[in-house]
């Protein structure tokens, strides 16, 4: 079930940047610049974005920034950013409320911190909150649908605020209602999580991050896994077996702790990256007749 609610005319605060750098906003460390950048706070910023004239026009979202890979050096136009904003949270018994531009390691940080479980393997998942959404994020198993009701969105075709719940958003793998909807913006996601023993939810949260930085190349920038699981494969065995760890273009290279990430190694270019990709997946596709999905959203 889909429900809307109106919209009121408020005047936009938003923060406005131009010719913003985007190092520091895409988790590849990748050195690109934006035309105009602009940082709602609320939704009446997300509805002034697509209804004031002064913002009309195409758009790029970006949350935390990863999982992102950015192709371009010079970005004419707008993109809107949600990264150290919007990301208030209301805790209310097993109840949270968080807004989409909060990062899954802050909220997971929270839930430990009120005795809440059911987030401790997004502990270190580089994700905003709906970003998290958007991919159907998880880890082990775990998956952020296993923990929403439901989530609010702005819809700026019909010009109103929605929410939707859990149950008509179709999850599947790495894919949720919002892929299959891009034009949709999500501003609050409302999760139910279960009570629990603070030292034991620590100590989950811990042993997720030592299993993970034991296996990631957390040491250098990169986007987390390049591409989907196939069916019946793994994607790093396949890349071992090739003999690809280290293979490098530019400042890019497949990473040789774990063949599934590529890493920025030396001012790598979005170029550089998408060329190491190319080359994974043709290799892929000729040795083992698997096509690979990219799982990283290329802007």
């Amino acid at each position: 079930m889909i429900k809307y609610f109106e919209t009121t005319e408020v005047e936009s605060k938003m923060k406005v940047v131009r010719d913003l750098d985007l190092t520091n906003y895409n988790s590849y460390r990748v050195h690109a610049v934006v035309e105009r950048a602009l940082f709602p706070a609320d939704e009446n910023d997300i509805r002034s974005l697509y209804q004031d004239d002064q913002f009309k026009g195409p758009k790029v979202i970006l949350g935390s920034g990863h999982n992102i890979i950015l192709s371009k050096e010079y970005y004419k136009g707008d993109f809107v950013i949600f990264s150290g904003n919007f990301d208030n949270v209301e805790v209310n018994g097993a109840h949270i409320k968080v807004q989409a531009g909060a990062t899954m390691l802050s909220l997971s940080e929270l839930a430990h911190e009120h005795g809440l479980s059911g987030l401790e393997i997004f502990y270190d998942i580089p994700s905003s909150v709906g970003g998290a959404v958007v991919m159907n994020a998880g880890a082990g198993g775990e998956e952020i649908k296993d923990l929403l009701i439901k989530v609010r969105y702005y819809d700026p075709v019909k010009d109103l605020f929605a929410e939707i719940e859990k149950a008509d958003m179709g999850f599947e793998y790495r894919n949720s209602y919002f892929q299959r909807n891009p034009h949709l913006i999500i501003t609050e996601v409302e999760l139910e999580l279960i009570p629990g023993d603070k030292t034991a939810i620590r100590e989950k949260m811990e042993n997720v991050k030592e299993t993970r930085w034991g296996k990631q190349p957390k040491d250098l920038p990169n986007a987390g896994s390049v591409f989907k699981r196939p069916p019946g494969r793994f994607v790093g065995p396949m890349i071992d077996e090739l003999g690809l760890k280290g293979y490098s273009v530019g400042g890019a290279k497949v990473s040789e702790k774990h063949g599934g990430f590529i890493v920025n190694f030396d001012h790598a270019s979005g170029g550089d990256i998408l060329e190491v990709i190319s080359e994974v997946k043709r290799q892929v596709q000729e040795r083992f007749d698997v096509d690979l999905e990219v799982e990283q959203r290329i802007i």
